[in-house]
């Protein structure tokens, strides 16, 4: 008879913490009610992106001296760059600058290392296609600079600042 009263008392405690954890998991429910939506209406708001925030490249062309440091750097070799060497001022001269960002894994390892500084980071992410070809920039597609999110009166932007919990 003495197992079957340690059943119950056993029985009872796991009821009692089965209905403790229910009111707990209650509460925090009850304390999530009263907050508003943080969801955004997306083509019609957007966000303002953070000051570091790593997006499409940008290209200066005139700045750049082929110096491939961009593509050392590079954990997956992306950038490519053609250039000739003018023998007459011994000089490397760029034909073409160009960036995959279907590949791109957008470390910013080349616009931390380039000693020229004609790569930056910009605030531009949708860089959504149909055919991954188109996701190929030239020099010319990168060093189109992108319209700043604030500037575009159609879209109601959203400062991007952290919540407090609770």
């Amino acid at each position: 008879m003495f197992p079957m009263v340690t059943g119950f008392m056993n029985y009872g405690q796991q009821t009692v913490r089965a209905a403790r954890y229910i009111g707990q998991s209650f509460m925090i429910t009850l304390s999530q009610a009263n907050r508003l939506p943080v969801t955004i209406q997306y083509p019609y708001e957007k966000l303002i992106t953070s000051e570091r925030f790593r997006g499409r490249i940008h290209f200066e062309f005139d700045k750049c001296i082929a110096c491939e440091v961009c593509v050392r750097v590079c954990p997956i070799d992306l950038p490519v760059v053609d250039w000739e060497l003018e023998t007459d001022i011994r000089k490397k001269r760029l034909l073409n600058y160009s960036i995959d960002f279907g590949i791109c894994i957008f470390c910013g390892n080349c616009v931390e290392y380039c000693p020229t500084n004609c790569l930056s980071m910009t605030e531009e992410y949708e860089l959504a296609t149909y055919d991954r070809h188109e996701l190929n920039y030239n020099q010319i597609a990168l060093g189109r600079l992108p319209m700043s999110v604030i500037d575009d009166l159609t879209i109601r932007t959203i400062l991007n600042s952290p919540k407090k919990n609770g």
